[in-house]
Formats: C-alpha cells, sequence, structure tokens
C-alpha cells in the first residue's frame, strides 16, 4: 500500500510494517508476522522491484509480531538485521516479562487472534543481529536515526526518516488498539513499563515529519507533536 512517494506499508491495521523505497534500495522497517512475507513479495512486485532490492531491515523492537520473516530474509538472503542492543535478547527469543492485557473487547480482541492465526504468530527467532544505539544513522536507504523509546520494551526505537519526513514508532504508541479496537493515538498494550513509555514520546514529539507509522493502527498523517498529544490525553481518560 504507497502512503506517499518512497513510502509504502504492508499488512494492516492490525499488525503493519514499512519499506522506503529509494532508487538505491529498499529499507524494511519491522517484519510482522511470518506470513507477510507473502505481502511483502506482492508489494514489491507491484513497484517492479524484488527481494534482492532489499538492504537491511530494521526492527522497532524485538517482540514476536515485529521480527516475523526477518530471520528468513537474514537467512536466505544475506539481509541484515538491525535492533538496539538492549532488544537483541528479545529478538532471538529471550526471555519477556509478562504485562498485564487490561481492558479488553471480545470483538477486536478474536480479530488479532484470528490475523495471528492465519499470518502466524511463531517468528523464526534471530540468530543474528547487527546492534544499533540511540543517535545512530543507519547507511541504509532513506538514512534512518535512530531514537531510543524505551518502555514498551527496553530497546524499543523509533526511526527518523527526514528524506520521507516520516518516523516509525513502533509500539511506542498504537492507533488502533488490539484489545479494545480503540482508534486514534493512544498508549500500546503489552508495555513492560506505560509510565516509562509516555516519558520516552517527548523524544519525537519535536521531528519535523508528516507520517507517524505504528506498528499497530492506521498511518497518522500529521505531526509526531500532534500525535504525542493524543496520546498522552487518551492516558488521561
Amino acid at each position: 500500500m504507497k502512503l506517499a512517494p518512497s513510502l509504502h506499508r504492508i499488512g494492516n491495521d492490525i499488525v503493519a510494517a514499512y519499506l522506503i523505497v529509494t532508487p538505491d534500495g529498499i529499507t524494511l522497517i519491522d517484519a510482522g508476522l511470518p506470513g507477510m512475507y507473502a505481502d511483502l513479495t506482492r508489494e514489491l512486485e507491484g513497484l517492479g522491484r524484488s527481494l534482492d532490492d532489499i538492504r537491511g531491515i530494521v526492527l522497532t523492537h524485538g517482540d514476536s509480531d515485529h521480527v516475523g520473516f526477518a530471520e528468513r530474509l537474514r537467512a536466505e538472503r544475506g539481509i541484515p538485521v538491525f535492533v538496539h542492543a538492549a532488544d537483541a535478547d528479545r529478538a532471538r527469543g529471550g526471555d519477556k516479562p509478562k504485562t498485564p492485557m487490561g481492558r479488553t473487547r471480545i470483538g477486536p480482541l478474536l480479530q488479532f487472534a484470528a490475523y495471528g492465526m492465519r499470518k502466524g504468530m511463531r517468528p523464526r527467532w534471530l540468530t543474528e543481529v547487527r546492534e544499533v544505539a540511540e543517535g545512530d544513522i543507519l547507511d541504509l536507504p532513506g538514512s534512518p536515526r535512530v531514537i531510543g523509546m524505551p518502555g514498551h520494551s527496553p530497546g524499543s526505537v523509533a526511526l527518523f526518516s527526514p528524506e520521507v519526513r516520516a518516523v516509525f514508532v513502533g509500539d511506542a504508541l498504537t492507533t488502533r488498539h488490539v484489545l479494545t479496537g480503540r482508534t486514534g493515538p493512544g498508549p500500546a498494550p503489552f508495555t513492560d513499563d506505560p509510565a516509562e513509555a509516555l516519558v520516552s514520546l517527548s523524544h519525537i514529539a519535536e521531528l519535523d515529519a508528516d507520517w507517524v507509522l505504528p506498528g499497530h493502527g492506521p498511518a497518522f498523517h500529521g505531526s509526531p507533536a500532534a500525535a504525542v498529544e493524543a496520546v498522552l490525553a487518551a492516558a488521561e481518560v
């Protein structure tokens, strides 16, 4: 799905991943669920591109619904996978703390579960990663800059690409709560430290971007400041 020139999404409002598409190659932000591999190949075919054009995969964090098909591309195509050092173990299938589910509604919960069953909730965990840190500018199409967003997980990051005027936020916020169906910017569920996640939003609030792109929910076409304001307001409800 084309969002803007050089900016594409695969998946849907339940689970999404993104492509930065340039003449020099493609950067993949997150790898969704394993079955979204087919969505990726279809999107590339529509662009007249191939898997060989992907220069790297950058994970916003190491949860299973973001690791998805990353190891497949790494093992079969030699495509490097980047993740913050604090989430490298999680991306390899390491221990993850159990977090309370909080409020749920049966309809959205069943939709999330059904999509997960269809696309596969068990990724091939990564066996090799390239660790990144706060402030790194990656030598990949779109020149994404790593912004630390601890809270959802210790190594959660946002990726800011001035070239496509977008900030990819993973689960630092959501625009569709997968457990309640609530739409609009708000806190994400399954967050390790909800209070820290809200504090981390200040790290993106001043960015000059037109898109805020979460791992769950519709793309937010507006400023990061507006998205952050909406999340903070929703957190008070």
